[in-house]
């Protein structure tokens, strides 16, 4: 496989509920690899973003304009190296069009407001280099992370820590690395169950150590026996510690007290409060023992009742 698929191996084997063994595998996959470039060629260009250099020559038979440059097949969702006859032009001299609806791009034009022009070297083959990821989309989802570093260029095999999220066929991303995924094997949980298992179809549950050990869509084995994980459940976090501070200091009510004198017609008395540990929550008063009515309108620490004296 050096092509990208667009449907992996276990998609496939899931839509057809298809077991996995040797000869069905290879059939999915031929089948896979044939349908996927079978688009290719129908909609003539590729999906699967690709980090590659694009050479074109210049002039070429393209008919376009003198500033203007079209990728063809090879539709471009970023450029980070663009070169005209070996010299290196600056992404401020061109625009990667239709800027209103890419990426992806399917040309990149010289500004006519910059010096850079496309010109050709010794001859007009292969003039124009175009360095970046081309392809249709560069969208991608988090499949997990590694278990063990890469220490090689010559690594042929990774351990993430959700291989249920990855199938064959992938095309997975770490740091600024792109592979494809031929294959996969089985590896290790370092499980060990819990509750022997009866020889009954009926019995679907498997109790482990830790379920967090596994995901929805892995594939288990238990001796000769291998079981699809549907669902996870039963896993307990661990305790956390948290520190919770009581205010145990009573607020402090800073309402004036009247001069004892009567009053005739409406009088309004300020009900104010403070507290500087946690604050207050509300302001609450009563006029001679009567309900006790909380503040509704409370700007600060002060809540301001109309209240009429008897």
């Amino acid at each position: 496989m050096d092509q990208v698929w667009y449907a992996t191996r276990e998609d496939v084997r899931s839509a057809l509920s298809s077991a996995s063994t040797a000869r069905p595998d290879a059939q999915i996959d031929r089948a896979i690899e044939t349908g996927s470039r079978a688009v290719d060629d129908l909609c003539r260009r590729s999906f699967a973003p690709v980090l590659a250099t694009r050479y074109f020559d210049w002039p070429n038979p393209q008919r376009a304009r003198s500033w203007r440059l079209w990728l063809d097949r090879d539709e471009g969702i970023s450029v980070t190296t663009l070169t005209s006859a070996g010299t290196v032009i600056p992404d401020t001299d061109y625009y990667l069009e239709p800027n209103r609806t890419g990426p992806p791009y399917r040309r990149i034009e010289i500004r006519l407001d910059r010096p850079s022009a496309w010109t050709s070297g010794q001859t007009h083959q292969r003039s124009i280099g175009v360095a970046g990821l081309f392809g249709y989309q560069d969208t991608a989802a988090p499949a997990g992370t590694l278990t063990a570093a890469i220490t090689s260029t010559n690594q042929t095999q990774i351990t993430p820590s959700g291989p249920s999220l990855i199938g064959v066929g992938s095309l997975i991303r770490c740091g600024d690395e792109r592979m494809i995924v031929t294959d996969k094997s089985i590896g290790d949980t370092g499980q060990t169950l819990q509750t022997p298992l009866t020889a009954q179809k009926a019995d679907v549950l498997v109790q482990a150590q830790d379920g967090t050990a596994f995901g929805k869509g892995d594939i288990i084995t238990l001796g000769a026996e291998r079981m699809l994980v549907r669902d996870i459940a039963g896993n307990e976090s661990g305790w956390k510690t948290t520190n919770i501070h009581i205010d145990t200091t009573a607020p402090d009510n800073q309402t004036a007290t009247n001069d004892g004198s009567w009053r005739v017609g409406d009088y309004s008395v300020m009900v104010r409060g403070a507290d500087s540990g946690s604050g207050l929550n509300d302001v609450q008063w009563r006029v001679d023992g009567g309900a006790i009515t909380s503040g509704a309108a409370v700007v600060g620490s002060v809540a301001r009742p109309d209240l009429k004296a008897e």
